[in-house]
């Protein structure tokens, strides 16, 4: 009966190749997980993106163009919560500042026409939850 040193060395090549095969499957497996995350982070990203804008057009027109019907703010909350939907695939840090505009949007929304610093605040809102954003797109790999 051979001992197991000697069965080792019998089958060091299988014993390599499983390995070697293991690893890869390991990283393969790993790579397409990293892959679809950075996928589905991609498509909230511009999504989102594009909700901006829509909100973006709201607020100046509540802003700049008062009595206007796209001005209406019931159309800023169907942005603001789609927002705040795509942001749950998003990092954290994303996913926080889309908290901070829904609850400046829910805080000042009602004054926007009225108040300019109703619309500073919603605007930093927008414009930071659009950088950090952008800065998450580029990040990806």
């Amino acid at each position: 009966m051979a001992t197991i040193r000697q069965q080792l060395r019998d089958n060091a090549v299988a014993l390599v190749s499983l390995l070697v095969a293991l690893s890869a499957l390991g990283y393969n497996t790993w790579r397409n997980e990293q892959t679809e995350a950075n996928r589905n982070v991609r498509a909230a990203g511009f999504e989102m993106i594009r909700e901006l804008g829509s909100l973006q057009q709201v607020v100046f027109y509540s802003h700049f163009a008062a009595g206007d019907e796209r001005g209406d703010s019931r159309m800023g909350w169907a942005d603001v919560l789609t927002i705040g939907d795509l942001a749950r695939v998003m990092p954290e840090d994303v996913a926080g500042s889309a908290d901070r505009l829904r609850e400046t949007w829910q805080r000042d929304f009602a004054a926007l026409g009225a108040d300019e610093v109703a619309h500073v605040r919603i605007d930093g809102a927008i414009d930071d939850l659009r950088a950090r954003t952008l800065e998450t797109l580029r990040r990806l790999d």
